[in-house]
């Protein structure tokens, strides 16, 4: 197999490698696609806790939070 090189980011991609939290997951990420399941499964455990925490609110604002994704989904998804 071949190494690709990704091309360079711009300003927007640059500051936001930038931030110490976003910016580290983005290039875990880009180094190794399998860090999309571990971090699906930190989300996932973080909404469980939530809701036992906090209950029906933490699971209703963590569905509202995510409309704006699916509805992008949807979107890209019924493109011809």
């Amino acid at each position: 197999m071949t190494a690709t090189t990704l091309p360079a980011p711009g300003l927007p991609g640059r500051l936001v490698r930038a931030l110490p939290v976003i910016g580290r997951v983005i290039r875990e990420v880009e180094r190794e696609i399998d860090a999309v399941y571990y971090l699906l499964t930190i989300f996932v455990t973080a909404v469980v806790l939530a809701v036992q925490t906090w209950g029906l609110p933490a699971l209703v604002l963590t569905a509202l939070a995510l409309v704006p994704v699916m509805f992008v989904l949807l979107v890209i998804l019924a493109r011809p």
